[in-house]
């Protein structure tokens, strides 16, 4: 592009260069009436004059963005077919010419710096509008030193408006997710090169470097160095966030990039030793109900929990809840919390029992002891706790796995503890649930679990990753049996108390009933819910299913026949199944009550429900 310094466009005269890019050039302009200045980008082609319209209508749609985190298009337009865009001018240049290549920023300010992009992007999406080419190159600085996010959507403007290809797209491709280079970015794509910036930052490189060609493929096949054996100031748990914000699968990502910007803020804050349990100002409504009934029970409100061994004793229940778990009499509920704190407290009294603080980090899994006499409790610090449930006081630290906790459970006899990760070793672990000493390890995924099964004898685990659940032998770890069934991935997995039947279920929406000793034999399919399905739970009598999905609706169906026509419906049996809203939270956890009659649900806004399902 030849240049245009004394030239003048729209309402600005061009004063000087402030940087070329592989479609634009940018010029530094002052306003010819008024003697303000502002950024004009010129983009590298010539609109035939169908286009300019075109071009206009996705300018115009980036215009409307207003956030303190993105740059302002002040104006736009066409001169002689060459589009351009006013904006506003961040005096301070951009984050790559501040921080060259190679130069290793500290993690504090990477946390900093990664808040601040996550929340513009966070908005955009929202919007429904995606980057598309999130670099340091257009990571802008303000006045006051804040992140400007800049060239947004420009890559599509300059794309979609012209019939000639952009002269060079080398210098994003580094950044690039691989959906996105097959054509078909989505917001998830932009989390992923958000990513890549961080571990920039972090290491002092990119984690793919080569030809064009040789990134391409890298970014859809090679896992990133590891930032821990480089970098001790990176702990396991800072490394575990981004590498899940760096999955070659997308659905695989953090749900959103302000999830994936909260979690690396909480898991160093929690390295730190900086993130202290608060007291929440939220009140519940008192207890209106007894507990048999089909109307919602509402915790009492937050009253003072008696502390474990050598803690504080403030704390309450934290309105941003990551795990829940029943105790085995179904009269206490555990609530894991964002603010590394684990509450035991009454089902329906809300009464404070027991207050739990020894996780540096956010607990994100919770499983009581068939006995009920421990938790296993697992954190972003990557350790699963074992602790007493009358006093707090540990037993056991499990300290092998190199990725988040994605499932734990006990053996029916509440001796050992089985568990899995989000790591690259794609691992089951068995070890005893005292000692924290270490039994058994199964190797025979080629993906990471992320539901786990006892059988009721304790003799076989059932281990669900993408695609496949494994039978397996849990004192030899020899696998007896694969279901492949599911054409997604598993998220649940619950055997009946025989022993004979596995109800399963996952992404594709879609629960299993299935024989596990008949070569997998499969008996039904419910199909009723319309999300993902994130638990499965046997009734007592083994003749019902309840289920909850992603949609916050647990449903209660007939195990034999999958029959579910609503709630207060026949199911042609004879027998009432139903379909029941549960309040809109965090987080939830169902349970039978022993009467295989009732459902709880122990929401993570702090209430309960109950639901007699009248299946006579």
């Amino acid at each position: 592009m030849s240049d245009r310094i004394g030239q003048q466009i729209g309402h600005y005269r061009l004063v000087s260069i402030l940087g070329h890019g592989g479609f634009a050039d940018v010029y530094l302009g002052e306003h010819v009436y008024l003697g303000t200045r502002a950024a004009i980008k010129i983009l590298d082609t010539r609109l035939a004059s169908e286009e300019i319209e075109h071009f206009q209508q996705e300018a115009r749609i980036i215009a409307q963005l207003e956030h303190p985190h993105i740059v302002r298009i002040l104006d736009f337009g066409v001169e002689e077919h060459v589009p351009f865009l006013v904006m506003s001018y961040a005096p301070n240049g951009s984050l790559r010419q501040h921080y060259k290549s190679g130069s290793k920023l500290p993690l504090a300010t990477v946390v900093a710096f990664i808040k601040q992009i996550a929340n513009a992007l966070q908005y955009a999406h929202d919007n429904k509008l995606i980057h598309r080419d999130i670099k340091p190159e257009n990571l802008l600085l303000g006045r006051q030193h804040d992140i400007l996010l800049s060239d947004f959507g420009l890559a599509v403007v300059a794309q979609s408006s012209s019939q000639h290809p952009i002269r060079d797209v080398s210098g994003t491709i580094a950044y690039m997710a691989p959906e996105q280079a097959r054509g078909k970015p989505q917001p998830a794509s932009d989390q992923y090169a958000l990513a890549i910036i961080a571990y920039e930052w972090l290491s002092g490189q990119r984690p793919f470097n080569g030809t064009y060609e040789e990134v391409i493929v890298q970014h859809a096949f090679t896992r990133p160095p590891s930032l821990n054996k480089e970098q001790t100031e990176i702990t396991p748990a800072v490394e575990a966030v981004i590498m899940r914000a760096l999955e070659k699968d997308s659905r695989l990502r953090f749900s959103s990039i302000q999830d994936f910007a909260r979690t690396l803020e909480e898991t160093y804050l929690a390295d730190q030793g900086i993130i202290q349990p608060t007291w929440s100002s939220a009140s519940y409504p008192p207890e209106t109900s007894p507990v048999l009934e089909t109307k919602p029970l509402d915790i009492a409100s937050p009253s003072r929990c008696v502390p474990a061994r050598g803690m504080e004793e403030h704390a309450t229940i934290n309105d941003v809840i990551y795990a829940l778990a029943w105790s085995p009499d179904k009269h206490k509920i555990a609530y894991g919390s964002r603010e590394r704190t684990i509450q035991i407290r009454g089902a329906t009294t809300g009464e404070c029992i027991l207050t739990y603080k020894g996780h540096m980090g956010s607990v994100t899994t919770l499983a009581w002891s068939p006995d009920g006499q421990f938790i296993a409790s697992a954190s972003l610090d990557l350790s699963i706790h074992v602790w007493d449930t009358r006093t707090g006081q540990h037993k056991a630290i499990y300290n092998g796995h190199h990725g988040i906790v994605s499932a734990l459970v006990w053996s029916p006899d509440s001796q050992w503890i089985a568990s899995t990760s989000n790591g690259t070793d794609n691992t089951v672990h068995i070890w005893q649930a005292t000692t924290g000493q270490q039994q058994l390890i199964y190797h025979g995924h080629t993906q990471w679990v992320r539901a786990l099964a006892w059988s009721p004898n304790g003799k076989v685990l059932a281990s669900g990753a993408r695609h496949e659940i494994h039978i397996w032998d849990s004192g030899q770890g020899r696998r007896l049996f694969l279901y492949r069934g599911h054409p997604s991935w598993i998220r649940a997995i619950d055997w009946s108390s025989n022993g004979t039947r596995i109800a399963s279920a996952g992404e594709d929406n879609i629960v299993h009933i299935w024989e596990p000793l008949n070569k997998g034999h499969l008996l039904c399919e419910y199909r009723g819910h319309n999300d993902w399905v994130g638990t499965v739970l046997w009734s007592p009598d083994g003749n019902w299913i309840a289920s909850a999905s992603k949609d916050h609706k647990v449903h209660v169906w007939h195990a034999c026949t999958a029959s579910n026509n609503g709630a207060g419906n026949s199911n042609g049996n004879g027998n009432q199944v139903g379909i029941y809203p549960v309040h809109t939270a965090s987080a939830f956890a169902i349970t039978w009550l022993s009467d295989s009659k009732h459902i709880v649900s122990a929401n993570g806004n702090g209430s309960v429900q109950v639901w007699n399902i009248k299946t006579e």
